[in-house]
């Protein structure tokens, strides 16, 4: 798959694309993936990369006479930034199409929150293959009005039943939720002791340490092929490719453990925490430091509760918190390497594996947790197919996903774990991490502790959290949006 950079093609002769991350967002490998496809198909792609404000967006867009905008973004604060895009493209006049990508993006929000933004089309495109019919749609002038006007349709539609089904949805006032919380028998559990507390920075890890706990399924993913590992090398319609995939990959994985391409950095911390409600107070230097979590409010079926992390803490003494970041360093030289040789195969294989290796870290560190760190399961002796499956007991929810939405508890975590300093990661302003291949959350290690999603919070919750937080409503509003009712 080596290609010549696609903005050297004659611009005369091609309709260009503009690909773009967002601002805030460091994740690419989607985009990389489906400008290499459109460039093997004819177009001349500009890519802006990563962490690009809206105006740069759009500016080069009009300066380069693209035909079509793409955005992309992994991280819940990107969809609001591509309404933004959407909205000032409709205020500056614009008439190109805007294609949105991503892992948190989906057709219903594209239909609800971005297209009304514009009138020129917002299409959602789930993956890379598809881009290439989308855009043939696009920049036929006979088959471009009626392609818009059947995604208009259909994205009417789907904001129609969206908006529907707000109401048909029962949900208890926070009070009442918070009396139907995890119900946890305290007084007949002693929590474990921790081997340490305050923090332990990781520093002997080599990538050979880590291609046992890679999880493979979501690398062929990320290259759009679907199905289970190892099942999926002898599949039928993909297996031939799949494996062909699967053997690159663990010969440049081998020449990256070989000749130290890549150094494994990260650290584990361990503080006293106790239960006030749905936070959790926290010791650390003599100091306190509360983190603040969310609470379902779904009306529940009897006996089932309204979960919230807070409650995996003790209410009494004694019990601890952990948190961890891991990072995948040294990957930037290897891609601007693989960029210069126009490889685009090898570059996009690299990050891919640079993101399994960053899981792998987070499995493996966990793990260390567990059987030694804080040594509540000395004793366990798992699979890989077993950990992946999270067959393992406590659990490591990360801050801005399901079971705590709020990406701005990573401030909370980064200072306790001083993650900067340990690890070199930073966070955006979207808190996005960077490098692109880190992973961070908190360590809970109660064997009732599970994974579970807040889904949507009303009004009132809203009101306590930015209460709890110390924030103005504004501000959590913000950072909530995404799970706001």
């Amino acid at each position: 798959m080596k290609q010549k950079k696609a903005d050297n093609a004659d611009t005369s002769a091609v309709a260009t694309i503009l690909l773009a991350t967002v601002k805030g967002d460091v994740h690419d490998i989607g985009k990389n993936i489906v400008g290499v496809v459109l460039a093997c198909n004819g177009y001349r792609i500009v890519d802006l990369g990563v962490m690009v404000p809206t105006d740069k967006i759009l500016d080069e867009a009009q300066k380069v006479g693209a035909d079509i905008i793409g955005l992309s973004g992994l991280i819940t604060p990107s969809l609001d930034e591509m309404v933004h895009v959407a909205h000032e493209m409709k205020r500056r006049g614009m008439k190109q199409p805007l294609l949105i990508g991503g892992a948190t993006t989906s057709r219903m929000h594209t239909a609800v929150k971005i297209a009304p933004q514009y009138d020129h089309g917002v299409i959602h495109v789930l993956d890379a293959s598809r881009s290439v019919t989308v855009a043939g749609s696009l920049l036929n002038n006979d088959t471009k009005s009626g392609f818009l006007n059947t995604l208009r349709n259909e994205y009417d539609k789907l904001a129609e039943s969206f908006h529907a089904k707000k109401v048909v949805k029962n949900y208890l006032p926070l009070a009442a939720a918070q009396q139907n919380k995890v119900p946890i028998n305290w007084e007949g559990y002693t929590p474990p002791t921790p081997a340490f507390t305050g923090t332990k920075t990781i520093t002997d890890i080599t990538v050979e340490t880590l291609r046992p706990y890679i999880d493979w399924k979501p690398f062929f993913i990320a290259w759009e092929m679907h199905g289970n590992f190892p099942e999926i090398l002898t599949d039928k319609v993909v297996g031939t490719e799949a494996t062909k995939l699967y053997n690159d990959a663990n010969a440049l994985l081998d020449k990256v453990a070989a000749e130290q391409w890549l150094t494994p950095k990260g650290v584990v911390g361990f503080w006293p925490a106790i239960n006030e409600g749905d936070d959790v107070l926290l010791q650390h230097n003599n100091q306190t430091t509360k983190l603040n979590f969310l609470r379902q409010q779904a009306q529940k079926a009897a006996g089932q509760p309204n979960f919230s992390l807070a409650d995996y803490i003790a209410p009494e003494p004694g019990d601890h918190i952990g948190a961890f970041a891991v990072t995948i360093a040294g990957l930037e030289k290897w891609i601007a390497k693989f960029e210069a040789e126009h490889d685009d195969y090898n570059k996009i294989m690299l990050q891919a594996l640079a993101d399994r290796l960053a899981e792998a870290f987070a499995e493996y560190l966990h793990e260390k947790v567990r059987k030694e760190y804080w040594g509540y399961q000395q004793q366990e002796s798992l699979s890989n197919e077993q950990l992946i499956k999270e067959e393992y007991v406590g659990i490591r929810p990360a801050p801005g996903y399901p079971a705590c939405p709020d990406h701005t508890e990573k401030y909370k975590l980064f200072a306790l774990l001083n993650a900067g300093e340990a690890t070199g990661i930073t966070l955006t302003e979207s808190m996005a991490m960077y490098p692109a291949s880190s992973v961070c959350g908190w360590y809970f290690s109660h064997p009732q502790s599970q994974y579970f999603g807040i889904g949507k919070i009303q009004r009132d919750q809203l009101e306590d959290y930015a209460k709890r937080k110390g924030e103005p409503i504004e501000y959590a509003e913000k950072w909530l949006r995404p799970v706001l009712e």
